[in-house]
């Protein structure tokens, strides 16, 4: 395009040379032709001086005004970042943009599908383990281990059990409890009736003989193992009743008794000191990271399959809940609104900033790629122009 606007010059200068050489005056044709290559000339010339001041210096001679884009490219940079940030970056252009876009519904779609799950569990567990690899392991681990020993503190530990065993009795379950007992005590007994029989040797006096010690000792052991016995089979048994009165008191005090709530909490402190029990909180963040990050790449883990699952669950149900879709574009829309408010002027310093960074030379360059070969229809249009310019100023001065 140059080499066309060019041509177009050197044309109207050699008509121009040829009209001069065969002046008649100005009176007749050879005048009027002379007078449009004169113009022609002027305003191609004028046209490419524009046009090339843009850039560079026309011809090399630092005249002022010239090579613009060079030596203003940080303003220019400034100024299109600006022109973004107020006519692009609003929260207005992006609520008209985001209506009728439907994206809670279209992402629910997306969703549904289980590959698209499939690929949405793999970027989510991909965030998840890149996260947890660059956290700082000795903050959350204090962090941790402040919650953990802050919430233990807090919380009385008697009245806790206490309300563990009123459980139990409203379910029953300490009566379970105390026939597992029974059948204990039953087998401790059983396992060492040798023993008992030698202890009660040991203890008789010398002069019974040991005929008799052997039958006391078999009524004993009969009279205890029939009453276990006895206990075991009858759910209304008074041993039980009593059993159960003593639970529900016990669980009254731990309630209220005072000595047993100190108590309690002196107990809770001594386990928080113990060694093992701060080894145990002190391993709570690397366990549980170094789980996280296993099932995290596992594709087979549980957490990747519920991960996945929940994932497809809430697309098929943003498919088809129009109050959620509704929700996730407000969403959206307000979070984007959101920083474009506060951040879009860290945009325009982008544009700013990386222009500023550019060389003059190859940003001149970079946009005269882009928008010279329109610029060239300048000076064509310059040329044509002129010539009729020329033409009808030398027409206006021959009627005069």
């Amino acid at each position: 395009m140059k080499v066309v606007a060019t041509s177009l010059l050197v044309i109207a200068a050699v008509v121009y040379v040829v009209a001069k050489l065969n002046d008649d005056g100005g009176a007749g044709w050879v005048g009027y032709v002379r007078a449009v290559a004169e113009a022609a000339m002027i305003g191609a010339l004028a046209d490419w001086f524009a046009v090339t001041a843009l850039f560079r210096h026309p011809l090399r001679i630092p005249i002022p005004h010239t090579a613009i884009i060079p030596n203003r490219k940080d303003q220019i940079g400034r100024s299109l970042g600006n022109f973004v940030e107020s006519n692009f970056l609003t929260a207005d252009v992006i609520d008209e943009r985001l209506h009728g876009a439907h994206i809670g519904r279209r992402a629910g779609t997306w969703l549904a599908d289980p590959r698209h799950a499939e690929r949405a569990g793999d970027a989510v567990a991909d965030v998840l383990r890149g996260a947890l690899e660059v956290l700082d392991d000795d903050e959350i681990q204090q962090g941790l281990e402040h919650l953990v020993e802050t919430r233990v503190r807090a919380t009385p530990i008697t009245p806790l059990v206490g309300k563990a065993i009123d459980l139990t009795v409203d379910g029953g379950h300490h009566q379970r409890l105390f026939d597992a007992v029974l059948v204990g005590a039953k087998g401790f007994l059983d396992d060492n009736r040798v023993t008992f029989r030698e202890r009660m040797y040991e203890e008789s006096p010398w002069w019974v003989p040991e005929s008799v010690d052997d039958r006391v000792f078999n009524k004993i052991y009969d009279v205890v193992t029939r009453f276990l016995h006895d206990v075991a089979r009858d759910p209304a048994h008074p041993v039980r009743g009593t059993v159960e009165s003593r639970v529900v008191d016990f669980a009254r005090r731990l309630h209220e008794d005072p000595e047993l709530l100190a108590k309690g909490e002196a107990f809770k402190e001594e386990m928080l000191d113990h060694p093992e029990v701060r080894a145990w909180i002190n391993s709570l963040w690397a366990e549980a990271k170094a789980a996280m990050i296993t099932a995290a790449e596992d594709r087979d883990s549980e957490l990747r399959r519920r991960l996945v699952a929940s994932l497809r669950r809430m697309g098929e149900r943003l498919m088809t809940d129009e109050e959620l879709q509704a929700k996730v574009d407000q969403w959206i829309s307000a979070a984007l609104a959101y920083l474009v408010q506060n951040y879009r002027a860290e945009v325009s310093d982008i544009i700013a900033s990386t222009v500023a960074k550019w060389d003059g030379a190859a940003t001149a360059e970079k946009l005269e790629l882009q928008v010279g070969r329109d610029l060239q229809f300048i000076r064509i249009n310059g040329t044509i122009v002129g010539g009729l310019a020329g033409f009808a100023i030398h027409a206006l001065g021959q009627l005069l």
